[in-house]
Parts: C-alpha cells; sequence; structure tokens
C-alpha cells in the first residue's frame, strides 16, 4: 500500500514536468505583433521592509527594422554619472545576432551567427580579450528574453524553459530559465486605474534569481517587475511616460521661444511674513510686527508660461489630488519651465529673455511659524455682600514655534517687449 502510494505522488510531481516545453527562439508560440516598440521608461527601487528607495531610471527602446528587432536600454544611475548601456539585435525568428554591454569597469561587443565572436575589455586591467565559442543548440539570449514574455500566449497554467546563454568572462554555458507559473492578478496605476494582468514567475536557473512579470492581458505591456537577487529585493514599476490625458496640443517651439526668445524681464523678492493674531485679526499681519522670513538663498523659483495647455495640466492635477494621483508632463513640455535661484540673502529672483505672455511663477520655502496657545488654568468667583455674582476663567497664553513651510503662486503679465516688471512673492500666515 505504501508503494503504491509513493508511487502515485512521484507521478503528481514527474508529470508536470516532462509535459513542460522547452522554447526555441523560432517557436510558433510567439506572436511578434505583441512586441511593444517604441520608447519607455521604468523606475528601479530596492526595496528594504517598509522603505522603497529609488536608485535608478531605467530607459528602453525597441524597434524594428528590416525585421530585425533592436532593443536598446539605459540603466541610468540617480545623482550619479554612472549609466548601463546595453544593445541586443535579433533576427525575424528571435535569434540573437549581436549584443554589446558597457558598464563602467568593463564592455564587450559579440556577433552571433555559426560561431560566436567578439571582444571583452576589462577597464580597470586595462586587458583586452578575444571571444570566440561554437554552441550548435538554439538559444535565447539572457539579456532580451525578458521582452520576449509578452509574446508568448499566456493563460493560466501556461509553463515552459528558455535555454539562455549569458556571457561571462571565465566561462559560458547555456542554462535554463522556467517560467514556472502564470496566473491571474490585478495591478493598480496612479495614472490609468486597474489592469487585468498575468502574473508571470521566471527563475533564472543560472544565478538563482527569481522574477514576478506583471503582463497586461490585453496589450500585453509589462507594467511592473519584481526580483528577489542574492538576497535584495528589487522593484520596477513603469513610469507610463506615454499617458497623456491632454485636449489641448502643446506647441514646444512656440513655448520655448516665450522663454528664451524675448527682452522683458521679471524680477522680484520672495518671503514669508509669520502672524499669530487670532479671531477677527487672524491672518492679518498688523503693523508689521513680525520681520519678514526671505526664502533662502539658492531656493529655486520656477517660471511657468502660463499657456492653454499648462493651464490645462494645473487643472487635471488639482481634480486629480484629491484621488492621490499626479499627472506627469511630456518631457517637451518640461523643457519650457524656467527654474532660477534665490541669489541673495534678501529672497531677491530674476526672470530675462522674456517675450510678452502671461506666466505663473512659483516658490516653496521653509520659515519659522510663531503660535499662540491660550490655556484655563482656573476660574475665580466673584461674591458681593455674600452673594455669588459669578465666575470668570483664569488663562495662560503660551508662545511656541515650529517649522512650516511657504508655498507661494503668482500670474504675471507681461504686455510689451523690454518691459521690466518687479513683484512680491509673500505669504502672510
Amino acid at each position: 500500500m505504501r508503494t503504491l502510494l509513493f508511487a502515485l505522488i512521484m507521478i503528481c510531481f514527474l508529470v508536470p514536468g516532462r509535459s513542460q516545453k522547452t522554447l526555441t527562439p523560432n517557436a510558433p508560440d510567439f506572436n511578434i505583433k505583441w512586441l511593444r516598440k517604441g520608447k519607455s521608461e521604468m523606475s528601479y527601487y530596492v526595496v528594504n521592509g517598509n522603505n522603497t528607495t529609488e536608485i535608478c531610471s531605467f530607459l528602453i527602446d525597441i524597434n524594428v527594422i528590416e525585421n530585425n528587432i533592436s532593443i536598446c536600454t539605459k540603466l541610468k544611475f540617480l545623482n550619479s554619472k554612472e549609466f548601463w548601456l546595453d544593445t541586443c539585435i535579433l533576427n525575424q525568428n528571435l535569434k540573437p545576432a549581436y549584443y554589446s554591454s558597457y558598464r563602467n569597469d568593463t564592455e564587450y561587443a559579440l556577433h552571433f551567427g555559426q560561431k560566436i565572436f567578439g571582444y571583452h575589455f576589462d577597464k580597470k586591467t586595462q586587458s583586452k580579450k578575444v571571444v570566440t565559442q561554437t554552441i550548435k543548440e538554439p538559444f535565447f539570449i539572457s539579456y532580451a528574453y525578458p521582452y520576449l514574455l509578452g509574446l508568448l500566449p499566456l493563460r493560466s497554467g501556461y509553463i515552459a524553459n528558455f535555454p539562455v546563454y549569458d556571457y561571462k568572462p571565465d566561462g559560458n554555458a547555456i542554462t535554463l530559465t522556467h517560467i514556472k507559473e502564470v496566473k491571474s492578478n490585478q495591478y493598480q496605476s496612479n495614472l490609468t486605474g486597474n489592469h487585468s494582468v498575468w502574473q508571470v514567475s521566471v527563475l533564472e536557473e543560472a544565478s538563482g534569481d527569481n522574477y514576478e512579470y506583471y503582463i497586461d492581458k490585453e496589450t500585453h505591456r509589462t507594467w511592473k517587475i519584481e526580483i528577489k537577487s542574492n538576497g535584495k529585493n528589487i522593484l520596477l514599476i513603469d513610469k507610463e511616460t506615454d499617458f497623456n490625458p491632454f485636449k489641448t496640443k502643446f506647441d514646444k517651439q512656440t513655448t520655448l521661444k516665450m522663454i528664451t526668445a524675448g527682452t522683458a524681464v521679471i524680477s522680484g523678492v520672495a518671503f514669508a511674513r509669520d502672524n499669530e493674531n487670532e479671531g477677527l485679526l487672524k491672518g492679518i499681519a498688523v503693523a508689521n510686527i513680525h520681520k519678514k522670513q526671505y526664502a533662502p538663498k539658492g531656493t529655486s523659483v520656477i517660471l511657468i508660461p502660463y499657456t492653454s495647455y499648462f493651464k490645462e495640466w494645473i487643472e487635471l492635477n488639482e481634480a486629480s489630488r484629491k484621488k492621490g494621483k499626479a499627472i506627469p508632463l511630456l518631457e517637451d513640455a518640461a523643457a519650457c519651465i524656467k527654474v532660477t535661484g534665490i541669489y541673495d540673502d534678501e529672497g531677491h529672483f530674476e526672470f530675462v529673455n522674456l517675450m510678452p505672455g502671461d506666466y505663473l511663477i512659483y516658490t516653496e520655502f521653509g520659515y519659522t511659524h510663531t503660535s499662540i496657545q491660550t490655556e484655563v488654568v482656573g476660574y475665580t468667583d466673584t461674591y458681593i455682600n455674600g452673594m455669588f455674582q459669578g465666575s470668570s476663567a483664569n488663562t495662560e497664553t503660551y508662545k511656541y514655534n515650529k517649522n512650516a513651510v511657504a508655498g507661494i503662486k503668482k500670474i504675471v503679465k507681461i504686455k510689451k517687449p523690454g518691459e521690466k516688471i518687479t513683484i512680491k512673492l509673500k505669504k502672510t500666515f
């Protein structure tokens, strides 16, 4: 009986493994029409418990040229000049034709055909070597397979293997990357709402890394990637740079001229004036009792051409703020925002080369807010001729300081070329 039970258990484990297919580059499973062409970008985070820290921006550019697929990626580290640049070319059957990788300390380039040949250069030791290798069995290049997952006929329970080649200076071998599991899930975007996705679980045999890909069931777009690698948790999120809810078309050439091709000047001073009045005087700084607290030197002051497009952007963000969402700007639009800095200890700033038109000027800085709090500490009873007349509260007033932030904006109109306008960006609390 025990022998029979053991045999049944072994069959349950072994049968799925036998039915798992091994994909090759020319397999009919792949449908090129689902390839996401064009430029996209993902934010790259390191996750430590409840803390998520963005450390990189991952840029992807995929094109099809004469039936060849070109995949170029750039991993750009934030607050650093370091970046990783990778380029891969696949032929129409998804076989690798070329791959190059550039890092701060190393670079290599490989050509694929009947043989693999290329070079590897170690920048630390300044040593260069020729790479040559022959591999007869069909394979994918490990760099490219993540972009091919969305081309598969994914469904609940789908499993498959990828034979992959990953170049290593100390030796290479074909290893398997496993699609272990596919199941239904949901992905919630801050911009476009809820999406039904396939959650694709992948194990890379060579590294032991585990991946979770969240691939849209309709568009086959990869929204999110979770990675567990050598005890580290990494998260990549699609930044949705193609998201465009605007009705107004943006005119970069005209807008850029507004902030670069004119002769008008807007200058001014940014400051906060604190107030501690209560009751009817609340919000009014009476007789300038408190001194101006100027925006610190180096504080950024932003000038936005107040065109129809930017007005719509502001309105969209105000409507979305209640939902905890933010509407990003197109890169071309962001390039038309002018930023200057407070250049002295008295809050002065200046914008030059402006054309006639409307502009929104904004700044934000910290200041010290003084508050008054009144507390009842007791009561005094009043008696006349032994008769109780009433009670009055005894109070004490406390003054205390706390850090606060002043956000100030102002719309300014330039009416004619060469006009010089002086403004005050002030906030009274």
